[in-house]
Formats: C-alpha cells, sequence, structure tokens
C-alpha cells in the first residue's frame, strides 16, 4: 500500500441530500479504469464533517464490493473525540476497509504529546495500515518529525499525506527516516515537484475529475520522463489549483460535472456556485478541458 495515486473522491449526494451511489460507482469506475492505486473515501474533499458515520461505512461497503481486491479502499478518521475515532477504526476495519487515513483531533489544537497519543491509540483500535494526515495549514496541528519519531513505534502507522506546503518536508523525512515511512503528497499544486523530491505517492483532488492525466504525471514522473510529465502538469496546473481554496469541494465536483463523472451537488452549509464565480470557475474547467492533451503510451 501507499504507492501510486490514491483519489480523495467527493461524495456523490442526491438532489434531496441522500447518497448517489450511482454517481458514485460511476467516478469509481473512470478512477479504476485509469489505474489509480487505492481509493479514500470520507476526507476533506469527502465533506468528512457533513456526513454521518453510518454514511462513511455505507460509502466503504459499497466501494469495497464494487472494487474487491482490485485497489484498497481507505477510509478517513476525522474525529475530534479519541473515543469516537477508536470507535470508529474498529468499524471501517468491519465494514472491509484496507487502511485508514487518520487526522488529529478536531476542533481542538492538542499539544505534542496529546496528539501522538491521539494517533497511538487510534492504532491500536484496528490492525488496519494508517497514514497520518499532516496539514497544519487547515487543521491547525503539525506533525513534527519528532513527533514521527514516537509514532514509528507503531507498526500499522506507515505513510503521511504530507500537506504541510513545504516540499523540503519530503526531504526532511527521508533523511530522517529513511524508508520507515511512505511519504504521498496532499496538494495537487505541488504533486510533481514532492514526487521528484521522493515521494511514493500522490493523494490527488483534481483526480476526481480528471484520472487518466494525475495517473500520467505521477506515472513519468517516476519514470524520470521528466519532459513529458511537464507538459501534462503545466496544461494541468490551472485546474489543479482549484484544489487549493476553501471551496475546493464546490470546484472540484463542478469540474467533475463538467468531465461527466459527477454532480454539484454538496450538502450544507456548503452551497453550489454561483453568479460570477462560478462563470469563472466553469472557464478555467472547460478551458482546460478544450486543451486536454494527447497522453503518451505509459
Amino acid at each position: 500500500m501507499w504507492n501510486g495515486v490514491y483519489p480523495a473522491v467527493t461524495t456523490k449526494f442526491k438532489a434531496d441530500d441522500s447518497l448517489d451511489f450511482p454517481l458514485f460507482e460511476k467516478n469509481l469506475a473512470a478512477q479504476l479504469d485509469a489505474g489509480v492505486n487505492g481509493i479514500i473515501i470520507g476526507g476533506s474533499l469527502g465533506e468528512a464533517s457533513t456526513l454521518e458515520n453510518s454514511e462513511k461505512l455505507a460509502l466503504v461497503k459499497f466501494a469495497v464490493e464494487k472494487i474487491g481486491a482490485r485497489v484498497p479502499v481507505v477510509m478517513t478518521i476525522a474525529e475530534g473525540s479519541q473515543r469516537h475515532a477508536v470507535s470508529l477504526a474498529s468499524e471501517a476495519e468491519k465494514a472491509g476497509a484496507k487502511g485508514l487515513m487518520v487526522l488529529p483531533p478536531m476542533r481542538y489544537k492538542s499539544d505534542h504529546r496529546e496528539t501522538v497519543a491521539f494517533f497511538k491509540v487510534v492504532a491500536d483500535a484496528s490492525s488496519l495500515p494508517i497514514m497520518v494526515y499532516n496539514n497544519p495549514v487547515d487543521y491547525k496541528i503539525e506533525v513534527t518529525l519528532d513527533m514521527f519519531a514516537e509514532l514509528s513505534e507503531k507498526h500499522t502507522i506507515q505513510a503521511v499525506k504530507e500537506s504541510t506546503r513545504d516540499v523540503s518536508n519530503v526531504t526532511r523525512m527521508i533523511n530522517r527516516f529513511g524508508n520507515r515511512f511512505k511519504i504521498l503528497c496532499g496538494v495537487d499544486t505541488i504533486a510533481m515537484e514532492e514526487l521528484v523530491l521522493g515521494a511514493d505517492g500522490w493523494v490527488a483532488g483534481l483526480v476526481c475529475a480528471f484520472p487518466k492525466e494525475t495517473v500520467a504525471v505521477f506515472k513519468l514522473t517516476k519514470a524520470g520522463r521528466y519532459e513529458e510529465a511537464l507538459k501534462i502538469y503545466r496544461w494541468f496546473l490551472p485546474l489543479l489549483e482549484l484544489d487549493i481554496h476553501p471551496k475546493l469541494v464546490q470546484y472540484i465536483k463542478l469540474a467533475e460535472a463538467e468531465a461527466g463523472i459527477g454532480s454539484e451537488y454538496v450538502r450544507a452549509p456548503r452551497l453550489t456556485l454561483v453568479g460570477e464565480e462560478r462563470e469563472r470557475i466553469v472557464k478555467i474547467i472547460r478551458d482546460g478541458i478544450a486543451k486536454r492533451p494527447t497522453l503518451p503510451k505509459l
């Protein structure tokens, strides 16, 4: 696990706010057809904060049923309570998840000791491999190298979703820990840079709408075919920048709709885009689709 492209898939809703499983299946098929290496459910892009735990588990069960053993299904743990996180980790394993992406405590800025204790207790709650989601920009808690040194005692803590926005952190992790932790870039706009520096994978957002292009950038970069990768990456960048906006969910869902593998429906308090903002984002997306590059043979 923890190598390659892992889409942080959006949660598909119907107009009545219920889960849209047929559309979810359509998007899953597009991801698998493109050659992704895993599926992550219930992350930030998946509108985790608005989902009931029962919905997250239903999505995991559905994905496992449709995907089988082709790629691992990973469920996100983003809880304010350690007790709730432990319970959900156990339930995710029962539902068929093959891994967990775990965030630090939500809504409370835990210190070093509390953060390490939280991850260790969640790790003990199931036998599933864990990827730590390190995103101090959005979630205000940085999982430092010293914390990772303590977490290395837990063999199931195996990877990090590197979203500090500091590409040098890839080198810092490798210098200190070698290959102990798999490193997956969690920010679309610096993905190729981190892959060149030695990241093992890419937890991607715009892959939800453009799976083949995302997989192509990853495979070409890891194969050392940089000029071919750069050609796609430079075309991709205006679209990838939709991933680093507070409305990334609405923007990426609009891109999925324009690409024919998703819809714009979001769950309140989010609202679908309107007016000038929607027109501006639609133009970015449609310009990208109109200039979509021909992909080389991989």
